[in-house]
């Protein structure tokens, strides 16, 4: 029986191409999670006045996907030390969370978080069951596929990152890799002003 889980990590366009393509995952949906107004557009949305947050629903088979190694993909692609942003991304929708509708899988989510804890001084990821969640309207969904290149604040050395932690899943399922989101070609300058001053200082860091 498959099950359901819901990951915020900033813009949610980058978040499900990343969830996607992991295998055992079944069916990725973008929407908003636990806020306060019902079945919200985006632009109210970021206006920042309705408490959501901009999530993507993850059905995964149990069977094939733990939980607990989903939920360490998903600090692979966040920084867990910044509040209501995400790369240049700012605003209370992107604040990043896991949402759960099993009481079952917290003590698994807390164990993972109590891991992040251990690496960061402070964290600010909610971990909170769902109250709500509203799918995105249409032109949301799946928007990377249909925008090859479009904006993502998710890097390829993040997505690689996720590749490479399920590699042998991969192989045995016979997944092919797809090609990288953003051509391997892109200047210093372009890299800059997609991820931003912050994210670009850390990649110099990491690659150094």
């Amino acid at each position: 029986m498959n099950k359901n889980i819901y990951f915020a990590g900033g813009c949610f366009w980058g978040t499900e191409r990343v969830f996607k393509d992991i295998p055992g995952v079944i069916e990725t949906t973008v929407g908003y999670a636990n806020g306060s107004v019902e079945n919200p557009s985006y632009e109210q949305v970021c206006r920042g006045n309705t408490g959501h947050r901009e999530a993507v629903k993850v059905v995964y088979n149990p069977e094939r996907l733990s939980l607990e190694k989903l939920t360490h993909a998903f600090f692979v692609v966040i920084d867990p030390t910044v509040q209501n942003r995400q790369g240049p991304d700012i605003g209370t929708q992107y604040q990043t969370g896991v949402y759960y509708e099993d009481d079952q899988d917290l003590p698994i989510l807390e164990k993972v978080f109590a891991q992040q804890q251990e690496i960061h001084e402070e964290i600010y990821v909610e971990l909170e069951p769902l109250s709500s969640f509203y799918d995105a309207e249409d032109y949301h969904q799946d928007y990377l596929d249909k925008n090859p290149g479009g904006y993502c604040h998710i890097t390829n050395y993040e997505i690689e990152e996720v590749r490479a932690l399920f590699a042998a899943e991969a192989e045995e399922a016979g997944q092919k890799v797809k090609d990288d989101l953003y051509p391997s070609d892109e200047t210093e300058e372009e890299l800059f002003y997609r991820i931003g001053p912050q994210a670009y200082n850390v990649s110099e860091k990491i690659w150094d």
